[in-house]
């Protein structure tokens, strides 16, 4: 099967996968809302970042060694993929441990943690929760390190399958608990145990599927491959610490310096903006493997070519839904979860500002990672992190909830404008200077469809029901993206995506014929 085939079934599996648990997360966030407490809300949104947090002892292994399994996968060598596959076990082991280790120390500062827990009478509550998330992230060590391997073959879709499985069964239970003892502790301990089942199914399964990794004759990584590994890991280990400090703290700020409650409404907005661009990362994310085997197997210049494309389609895509966002998302709470639910303007801008500029860095991030390009900008993360961490609580303080997306935005931008420099120079030897040009033709187009979208949304949706959101939504699909091909339907970046969603329609039609 071809690097396109694969693709395509990895996003084809990703996406009947997100529109399940898109309308299953919707529901049980609903029904936690009308039964449990906005408190509860923000104390399971911050701890699970917490545990983001605690994910930093991963410290990038598995990513160095995900790289390193692309050649030998290509080429078909079973003893060489034993070998890595035996190495990436004793390190998430270990990993398993030293989580573990940290999660337990730092029980004592959850009460500094979560500010103004109104609702929770005991502090040993707020540690039996946290138990319980450690818990989770600590056993999931065990078996997550086996995906790399039919990920490495461009099987992606073998994980997005068991995932949803596991949420759909997740997700039906917590509802059925909520609603029949409105009780947080039996939503978290029914999510533990059927995922405790995913995890043991999954490695059974795995196991199944890949029997040599149970073998007992496996040869060592040689000296020079293990240096490898520990210097791509040197070097994310910096890449680690950065992200985590500007990408999983902001919901740890929030409850520290506001409260509890309004990490809560926050996670609101950002799960309905996961949720969807769910779907967008499953185009990006899917083909990292198929990157990977391209840039061992072809020339430079073909490499270059399909990450111009690449990221031609991040733009679009993620400028369509961040526009979408824009228009939409307050109308949506507003149905959903009513007024009380309801964010500054600002802050939803800032929140999407950052939500487009991330897309942008996905495209380069994925391609770094396919391409084993660690070590070029590795202090960049820590910059990023430290920035962030100081403008988000200087300006917290100053000017509230919308400081923290601001320090999110500018640490955001230093790899918008460092990580071309390097990808160009080091991927494809080449300057820059087209890529920062298009960045500035994509965002002007963006900018003026916005304006286009935004005027049309003063006519036509002046009441918010579910007709005039639902119009909205069709208008907002015809303007944008009629805009955004009267600029660029030209370009050789477009014939290229039209070519292939073109041949897939052909053989779907061709296939309903037969």
């Amino acid at each position: 099967m071809g690097r396109v085939k694969y693709a395509a079934r990895n996003i084809m599996f990703g996406y009947v996968s997100n529109i399940i648990t898109l309308l299953l997360n919707a529901i049980l966030r609903y029904v936690f809302i009308m039964r449990l407490d906005e408190t509860l809300l923000g104390i399971n949104s911050t701890y699970t970042n917490i545990l983001s947090v605690l994910s930093l002892a991963e410290l990038g292994v598995g990513t160095a060694i995900n790289f390193s399994l692309y050649a030998p996968v290509a080429k078909g060598d079973r003893e060489k993929v034993k070998a890595y596959m035996q190495f990436y076990k004793k390190a998430y082991r270990m990993i398993a441990f030293i989580v573990a280790a940290v999660g337990l120390i730092l029980v004592p500062f959850l009460k500094y943690i979560i500010k103004d827990p109104i609702g929770i009478d005991s502090t040993q509550d707020l540690i039996n929760f946290y138990l319980i998330f450690l818990f989770n992230t600590v056993s999931s060590y065990f078996v997550a390190y086996k995906y790399s391997l039919p990920n490495a073959e461009q099987k992606n879709y073998i994980q997005s399958n068991v995932i949803t499985i596991t949420k759909i069964v997740t997700t039906l239970v917590q509802t059925i608990v909520i609603l029949a003892t409105s009780s947080f502790y039996g939503y978290l301990i029914s999510a533990s145990v059927i995922e405790l089942a995913q995890k043991i199914f999954a490695n059974i399964y795995l196991n199944y599927k890949y029997p040599y990794l149970k073998e007992k004759n496996v040869e060592k990584l040689t000296k020079e491959e293990t240096s490898d590994i520990k210097r791509k890991t040197g070097a994310l280990v910096c890449h680690k610490v950065g992200d985590v400090a500007r990408l999983q703290t902001d919901s740890i700020i929030i409850s520290g310096f506001i409260n509890v409650a309004m990490s809560g409404m926050v996670d609101n907005y950002n799960m309905v903006i996961s949720s969807v661009s769910n779907f967008v990362n499953i185009i990006f994310n899917s083909v990292i493997s198929s990157f990977g085997n391209l840039i061992a197997t072809e020339s430079r210049e073909k490499q270059y070519n399909m990450f111009c494309i690449y990221r031609f389609f991040a733009s679009w895509i993620y400028g369509f839904s961040a526009v979408g966002f824009y228009i939409l998302l307050t109308p949506l709470i507003k149905l959903w979860l009513g007024d009380k639910w309801i964010l500054p303007g600002a802050v939803i801008a800032a929140i999407l500002i950052d939500y487009y500029f991330k897309g942008e860095r996905v495209v380069l991030s994925n391609y770094k990672t396919a391409a084993g390009v660690f070590e070029q900008d590795k202090y960049l993360p820590l910059v990023q992190g430290a920035v962030n961490l100081v403008i988000s609580v200087v300006l917290v303080i100053k000017i509230g909830l919308i400081g923290v997306y601001i320090g999110t935005i500018v640490s955001g931008l230093l790899a918008n404008i460092i990580r071309p420099v390097i990808i160009y120079r080091v991927c494809f030897e080449r300057k820059a200077t087209s890529y920062f040009y298009d960045t500035v033709r994509y965002a002007a187009v963006i900018i003026l469809a916005a304006a286009c979208c935004v005027l049309c949304s003063n006519i036509f949706m002046k009441e918010v029901t579910i007709a005039s959101f639902a119009v909205m939504i069709v208008i907002i699909t015809l303007v944008f993206n009629g805009i955004f091909l009267i600029f660029f339907g030209g370009t050789a970046e477009f014939r290229y995506l039209f070519a292939i969603f073109r041949d897939k329609a052909y053989a779907v039609v061709n296939r309903l014929h037969r």
